[in-house]
């Protein structure tokens, strides 16, 4: 079983990178004004990966927005969990409980790619 936040982590910085020509909004949805990651350099993923999981975002981001958002505000941009919590006026535990829901949709999709059935994506 792979680790999805390690997974996510490595594609937020593949989609950070100024080469990856993804085009995720550099301040998610209500996130103006916290801290990015910045420019330090990241481990990222390959491109492959980064847009079979980039494809499964896309796909959240149709289904459930918010949780979309949270994604890229911690993965991408690298605003902080308590952060956010904090932005949004709720506990530490909410925002960890969306970004586990959040986090298993992207993985459940991964693992349909990876069986055959990208069609799933379209």
């Amino acid at each position: 079983m792979r680790d999805m936040s390690q997974v996510l982590d490595l594609w937020g910085a593949w989609a950070a990178s100024d080469n990856s020509g993804v085009d995720w909004q550099p301040i998610a949805a209500g996130f103006k004004g916290l801290i990015p990651h910045g420019k330090k350099s990241r481990l990222q993923c390959c491109d492959d990966e980064g847009i079979k999981i980039d494809a499964c975002v896309a796909r959240l981001k149709k289904y459930k927005p918010d949780e979309c958002d949270l994604l890229i505000a911690h993965f991408v941009i690298g605003v902080s969990l308590r952060s956010i919590a904090k932005k949004r006026k709720c506990s530490d535990g909410t925002i960890r409980k969306e970004l586990q829901a959040a986090m298993g949709f992207v993985d459940g999709l991964l693992c349909m790619i990876s069986e055959g059935e990208g069609y799933i994506l379209r």
